[in-house]
């Protein structure tokens, strides 16, 4: 099995990184806030208590994310791996997440984060701001807050992993097919190590 979790900035590509991933290595997208959705859609007990914790406009707990992946995993027994959005944000998130999967026999395999210079980030944004209509993308005050929330909360976790070898940063500047090709490489290289 073989485990990816994409880091990028805001504006990196990692959304369109990881549907061409998924489809090139059969992997499953595992997005904590898609996860979120549908448990709450479901009106599942996990589902119901994050739906109480949002409705106060607290961030759900650790465990309860934890707990839907764990799900996740399970109701796919048979998937050559996962692609982590969006998780972990944290040291502790990437600890439970590790301890999790130990349970489950697998591992991380790689982190994979995309670098991209914050002014083509900023850029990037704005374009996207202009056709998408999203209010975040609009304004560059707010974009450059979001990279910095981004770098202050992901450095630790890139360390996390970094730990045991397995951070890899990649180029995320050039066309689409350029920096899938570097994500393929290193990911080609993982899926020949398992064979």
């Amino acid at each position: 099995m073989v485990n990816i979790i994409l880091f990028g900035p805001p504006g990196s590509g990692k959304g369109t990184q990881s549907a061409n991933l998924i489809n090139k290595f059969g992997l499953i997208h595992l997005s904590t806030g898609d996860l979120l959705r549908s448990e709450i859609e479901a009106k599942t007990p996990l589902g119901l208590e994050a739906k109480k914790v949002m409705d106060q406009g607290i961030l759900v707990p650790d465990e309860v994310v934890i707990g839907m992946i764990s799900s996740k995993l399970d109701a796919n027994p048979d998937a050559r791996g996962f692609i982590f959005d969006g998780f972990p944000r944290t040291t502790a998130q990437a600890e439970a997440l590790d301890k999790l999967l130990a349970l489950k026999k697998t591992s991380i395999s790689v982190v994979l984060a995309l670098e991209v210079p914050e002014h083509e980030l900023i850029t990037r944004l704005l374009g996207r701001g202009a056709t998408s209509g999203r209010p975040d993308d609009a304004n560059e005050d707010v974009i450059r807050a979001r990279i910095v929330e981004y770098h202050n909360k992901t450095a630790p976790v890139a360390d996390h992993y970094a730990k045991y070898g397995k951070f890899k940063k990649i180029k995320g500047e050039g066309s689409v097919d350029e920096i899938f090709e570097r994500l393929s490489k290193e990911i080609d290289s993982l899926v020949e190590e398992k064979v």
